[in-house]
């Protein structure tokens, strides 16, 4: 089982992926997308999901705070929708609150970032945090 994790904003597109066992999730890239003009980066998903023998995604699901759905929400459903289509690969969805904000201190207080640094890195670091927190979740539910 080797699983993908994507943090989807409107610019880009962070990605971590699951060892083989699906026990631990590490940061992988940074996809640049342009929603706008149709750009979603599913041609470097593609060669991602080869190059790892990708058997599922877990897209982050950004909530409200009430636990309702917004418009970055719909979108990232939107992404999964055109991933479940293109690669016939299952896609599940996680709550992601919260996330960016506690990836951005981790780097802040863990390595002194500069703002600069942190912008290249936190989507990458917002996809581990994703999909590691799915990992840990489902492995709860196996035991």
């Amino acid at each position: 089982m080797r699983l993908m994790g994507l943090d989807i904003g409107s610019k880009t597109v962070g990605v971590a992926m699951s060892d083989p066992f699906g026990w631990t999730a590490q940061g992988l890239e940074i996809i640049r997308i342009n929603e706008d003009k149709g750009e979603f980066g599913l041609d470097r998903v593609a060669q991602i999901v080869t190059e790892y023998s990708v058997t599922g995604f877990v897209c982050g699901l950004p909530k409200n705070m009430n636990n309702t759905l917004g418009p970055r929400a719909e979108k990232s459903q939107e992404y999964g929708k055109m991933l479940e289509e293109r690669f016939g690969l299952p896609v599940d969805f996680t709550d992601e609150r919260l996330t960016t904000v506690e990836a951005s201190r981790m780097l802040i207080e863990e390595a002194d970032a500069s703002r600069k640094r942190q912008k290249q890195v936190i989507d990458k670091l917002a996809a581990q945090m994703i999909l590691q927190n799915y990992l840990d979740q489902k492995g709860r539910l196996t035991r």
